[in-house]
């Protein structure tokens, strides 16, 4: 019986040993294309950081900009979220923080229509299309693969969708990266927007002169907005499932290291008791011989 037990024990450590193996590689992978990721993520928040201020300083003039575009402008009916989260899971909680909080959301508004969902990543979609939510859009691309260029797709129908009327809100929920080790979830409400003033970044009174009409300049405006949003958010996003798959990985193999460790201390335990139950047993039979 110890025999089996020990045999089996072999096989558990070197099956818990081929998996340690496997969750190290994917560990440096995750490490390699967190690098690689980070790089572009930090890149992008520099150049897109002046976009927005630039974008966003010109929606401070509250009286020029369009009344649709602004919080108060139409009464609130039908949100749609778009959803970021990622194709592949071992990434530890970082889907189920995102699906999670879009459902804590949605259940903050219950007076709302059904809320829609643009599901970038297949994780998100395959969750709320199960739950029974109209999944108005997806893209299951993974996020370091969708380009600046085809975030344009991506956002163009949902503006259509806002200037139509089908839906009155755009609120985006990803992981924004705060460090290696921590991801958050963040919200932001792409549209429509809530101009605040404030005096120590918007001291002067400026006059601006929109041409060909104010309209136009920011049906322009807006969807370029839109689409730095969203293309920041899927770039961060990609930092954060590396990171967050890092650290899955490193988590995996250290509790296989500690696994093997005790399955190990066991087996030993096991192979020791079974040698002093041998010498008893000859020293009992050389005692009955001598008798």
């Amino acid at each position: 019986m110890a025999g089996n037990n020990m045999r089996d024990i072999k096989r558990r450590i070197k099956s818990i040993s081929s998996m340690q193996h496997i969750t190290n590689a994917m560990k440096l992978v995750s490490s390699a294309k967190l690098r690689r990721a980070k790089s572009i993520f930090e890149k992008t928040q520099e150049n897109f950081h002046y976009v927005r201020e630039a974008i966003e300083e010109v929606f401070h003039n509250v009286e020029d900009v369009p009344a649709h575009y602004l919080r108060g402008g139409r009464q609130i009916k039908t949100t749609a979220y778009i959803v970021i989260t990622s194709g592949r899971g071992l990434a530890g909680s970082f889907n189920s923080n995102v699906i999670r909080f879009t459902e804590e959301e949605i259940a903050r508004f219950p007076d709302e229509d059904q809320p829609k969902i643009i599901a970038i990543g297949s994780k998100g979609r395959d969750y709320f299309a199960k739950k029974g939510y109209p999944i108005i859009a997806e893209y299951s691309l993974p996020p370091e693969d969708i380009t600046f260029t085809e975030t344009h797709e991506i956002s163009q129908p949902i503006i259509e969708m806002y200037d139509r009327g089908e839906i009155d809100a755009i609120v985006m929920i990803y992981n924004t990266f705060v460090s290696s080790l921590e991801q958050r979830v963040n919200r932001v409400v792409l549209l429509p927007s809530e101009v605040i003033s404030e005096p120590h970044t918007h001291r002067y009174k400026k006059y601006v002169e929109y041409e060909p009409s104010v309209e136009e300049v920011f049906n322009y405006l807006v969807p370029k907005y839109v689409e730095i949003m969203i293309y920041s958010a899927v770039v961060e996003s990609a930092t954060c499932e590396h990171a967050a798959r890092r650290m899955a990985m490193e988590n995996a193999t250290d509790n296989a290291k500690e696994m093997i460790e005790d399955l190990t201390l066991t087996y030993n335990r096991m192979r020791q008791s079974a040698i002093t139950n041998e010498i008893s047993e000859i020293v009992r039979g050389a005692e009955a011989l001598r008798e």
